[in-house]
């Protein structure tokens, strides 16, 4: 007779579930009001989802390192709390913009913000598990949420995003499912500590190395799907254009940070355990997406699009450091995306600032060049403010992004990849390119005939999100060396 299996709250250990449990916890509870007390205003929502957002980024900070929980389900390490303070600090930024004058379908419903603490709680779950089961299903949440939340915009435009970017979601999602049913044929086991243990006791078993780089492949191809590495990045472009300009920039940074995350503990140990297969691969598609999206991006007429292609060069970029697998490569993804969540999401703010409903300066784009000719005469703070985006996106010191692209190709040049440092160091001349592009225009260029008809969207919650991005792009020179200190530790206490 089978013996009764007691589980008791202290072997549970829930605490490692608190930041997604607020998350769902508030998005349920804002479901509540809206049916108890419909036509309420979208402000109480915004300020609900952003005193959720901040319980949330409290109880992550609270959060012991190196714990389990969950029936070792979760794993909480120096890793698992920096994925997720992105993704808080990203969250906590974006839903202030639903604050604009002027009225865009989507924030009218409280169902937005649920859906949006539902995304964020998946893309938690995603980065505190090495559970292949429990990362997939916190995949296929936040991407489920977002597929709608793209698609509540309402233009035939993001409903065309919305299907380009579920369709290619399902085949990711495929390709993960398919890897993670090789890596358990070969190992037994679906967690990755365990699976990279059996790998090592069966490395040298004759034949077991083409089902083992099978597997991983699979998830690089899922990986690629999800990061938008070229070939995989055919949805980029047209659904960050269907997208509301708020929501690309969000996109371009938490889905990103979240497999980032993801690929560093699964395809970490592949390389740990001298599968060199796998190293190379990742390095071609590094060097093959940085290299495409920029020459792609020069060739752009409108800035979202442009922006789009730049953020599979970034990418790019920072899929080298994955390959190095070294402490200083791994927090140099972190201290990358952490600069990169400001500035990129505060450009993409620019464009929402000046979007209109329908397109008036071009006859398919909302943000054409020609749209910025003379912005420094229209809007003088506007167009330094952007300015100072597009510097800090090209590298130029001493703007964040400088620093970011200095750690990971000092990491490469510390792994002895003398070659692959030159080369991300022409791919940033190269996207210096249309980056400056925009500053010619706004500067150098007429204001165009109607002028005056641009409409500005000045709205307060707007300006401090733009403001706050802004500072911190050009003051982060001052902390860089405490902020890369605390990353380099949570990093190394993770034991990569």
């Amino acid at each position: 007779m089978l013996e009764p299996i007691s589980v008791s709250l202290a072997q549970l250990n829930l605490v490692t579930l608190s930041p997604m449990l607020v998350a769902i916890a508030g998005a349920l509870m804002i479901l509540l009001i809206d049916l108890i007390k419909k036509d309420l205003d979208k402000t109480l929502y915004v300020m609900l989802s952003i005193l959720i957002l901040f319980v949330d980024f409290g109880a992550t900070l609270s959060l012991n390192i190196n714990e389990r929980g969950f029936f070792d389900l979760m794993l909480i390490d120096g890793v698992s709390i920096l994925g997720q303070l992105i993704i808080v600090i990203a969250s906590i930024l974006f839903i202030p913009l639903a604050l604009t004058s002027n009225r865009f379908h989507e924030f009218s419903y409280p169902e937005f913000f649920a859906l949006f603490l539902f995304m964020v709680s998946g893309f938690q779950f995603m980065v505190a598990s090495d559970n292949l089961i429990l990362i997939f299903v916190g995949l296929e949440t936040a991407s489920l949420a977002l597929y709608t939340l793209i698609a509540m915009h309402n233009t035939q435009e993001s409903i065309e995003a919305s299907i380009k970017y579920f369709t290619m979601g399902a085949m990711a999602a495929g390709f993960f499912v398919m890897g993670a049913a090789a890596i358990y044929a070969v190992s037994g086991s679906i967690e990755l500590y365990d699976v990279a243990k059996v790998f090592q006791a069966r490395l040298m078993e004759p034949g077991i190395t083409i089902p083992i780089i099978g597997g991983a492949v699979l998830m690089l191809v899922a990986i690629g799907f999800k990061v938008s590495l070229i070939p995989f990045h055919t949805w980029t472009p047209d659904v960050y254009e269907g997208s509301s300009a708020p929501m690309a920039g969000y996109m371009s940074i938490v889905p990103k940070i979240s497999m980032m995350v993801v690929a560093m503990r699964l395809l970490g140990f592949y390389i740990d355990l001298g599968i060199d297969s796998i190293r190379i691969m990742i390095i071609i598609l590094a060097v093959v997406t940085m290299t495409l999206a920029n020459m792609m991006a020069i060739v752009q007429e409108d800035v979202k699009r442009m922006l789009a292609y730049s953020s599979i060069s970034h990418a790019g970029f920072v899929l080298a450091a994955l390959a190095l697998d070294t402490t200083k490569a791994y927090s140099s993804i972190f201290l990358y995306y952490g600069l990169f969540l400001f500035t990129n999401l505060g450009a993409f703010t620019m464009l929402w600032i000046s979007r209109a409903k329908n397109p008036t300066h071009h006859d398919r784009y909302h943000h054409p060049y020609s749209k910025f000719s003379g912005l420094v005469q229209i809007s003088p703070i506007g167009a330094v403010i952007m300015a100072v985006f597009m510097l800090s996106l090209t590298g130029v010191p001493p703007f964040s992004l400088f620093w970011g692209k200095l750690f990971i190709i000092s990491s490469v040049v510390d792994a002895g990849y003398i070659w692959l440092a030159i080369i991300m160091a022409l791919n940033s001349a190269i996207a210096a390119f249309y980056y400056l592009k925009l500053i010619v225009y706004m500067f150098l260029y007429a204001p165009p005939a109607d002028a005056k008809r641009i409409g500005y969207n000045r709205s307060r919650p707007l300006m401090l999100i733009v403001g706050i991005a802004a500072f911190v792009t050009t003051m982060s020179a001052f902390i860089m060396q405490p902020l890369m200190s605390y990353i380099s530790y949570m990093v190394s206490v993770s034991g990569y």
